[in-house]
């Protein structure tokens, strides 16, 4: 039965690094505070990056691993939160930049499981037969919807972007499961722009992302393993299968806790978040393009990936790398 199989990944970070001792100069915080909490040392943030240009980076990067043109490409998808445009998408910006005339373009909101869900997508469109190849990506400039008068959300996240390229093989993603529960979806929330029409009186105030943390970490800490365990279920494999587990890069305590409800070796946990915090949408595959780059997979390497954040949405994919 055909799958999807990653041939080619790619990463863009901004040039600027705003470290924790950088923030501590703004707000009341610390590097302790901050790193103890949640494993953050630094973040890279934008000034004149947009989400388009990075993921355009990242994906130029994946099609060169993959030895593909991007004229080639059937179909490009792209999870953020953040796009330059509430129209064009943002997957259409990177269409233009990087010359793929012939794909179908869209973006996906899944918030931080955006690259996840865009792998699923991916699949069932291949799986089907109606396209042979895809380019995924997770992009986000988060800095652009934080207050940075909050200290105790907005020194958690950070701006990137990451991609892959996936083709119809007869081996590579094994399972995926994904979920999502709209009830709980405004622990983690960020207001749109309010009407504006001749009915309505408004202020022209800007919204910015609203997070209760002690929820938001709950659910991370039940549902992660959770969904890890039944994506393993129904692969049949076990924990000691997979070689590296990629999850989320929202907070080390997260990463720990799941690491320890799976009993699983804590090495098997690799991590970016201390250099580039939460890069929601982006995270994902930023952390799969450094495994990669350092030569730390293998061909016959079991994998699993897991996404969870707003929405709330969360999935978990098993895959031979």
């Amino acid at each position: 039965m055909t799958t999807i199989r990653i041939v080619g990944t790619g990463s863009c970070l901004p040039k600027q690094v705003v470290t924790n001792d950088d923030l501590a100069k703004i707000m009341d915080t610390s590097d302790e505070w901050i790193s103890s909490r949640t494993g953050i040392r630094e973040r890279h943030l934008v000034i004149n990056e947009t989400t388009a240009e990075m993921s355009a980076e990242a994906a130029e990067q994946a099609l060169l691993e993959a030895g593909m043109k991007a004229e080639e490409l059937d179909l490009i998808i792209l999870g953020t939160v953040s796009g330059d445009h509430v129209t064009p998408s943002t997957a259409c910006e990177v269409q233009s930049k990087i010359g793929a005339v012939n794909a179908v373009a869209f973006d996906i909101n899944a918030a931080c499981s955006g690259f996840m869900f865009a792998m699923n997508t991916a699949y069932a469109y291949i799986q089907s037969g109606i396209y042979q190849n895809a380019l995924i990506i997770g992009a986000e400039t988060l800095s652009k919807i934080m207050d940075w008068t909050d200290r105790s959300t907005c020194v958690l996240f950070g701006d990137g972007a990451g991609a892959a390229v996936v083709k119809a093989d007869e081996t590579g993603l094994i399972r995926f499961v994904q979920n999502s529960d709209g009830a709980k979806g405004m622990v983690l929330a960020c207001q749109n722009r309010l009407n504006n029409n001749p009915l309505v009186e408004n202020s022209k105030d800007l919204h910015y992302v609203d997070m209760d943390g002690q929820e938001v970490y709950k659910f991370a800490v039940s549902t992660v393993p959770a969904s890890i365990n039944q994506v393993l279920e129904e692969a049949g494999l076990a924990v000691s299968d997979i070689k590296y587990f990629l999850l989320h890069q929202a907070n080390m305590r997260i990463i720990q806790s799941v690491a320890k409800r799976l009993k699983a070796d804590p090495d098997k946990f690799p991590t970016t978040l201390e250099h580039y915090a939460n890069t929601s949408a982006a995270s994902v595959p930023i952390l799969l393009d450094e495994v990669n780059k350092k030569g730390m997979l293998q061909k016959g390497d079991k994998l699993v990936l897991a996404g969870f954040g707003g929405g709330l949405t969360w999935s978990a994919a098993v895959l031979e790398w």
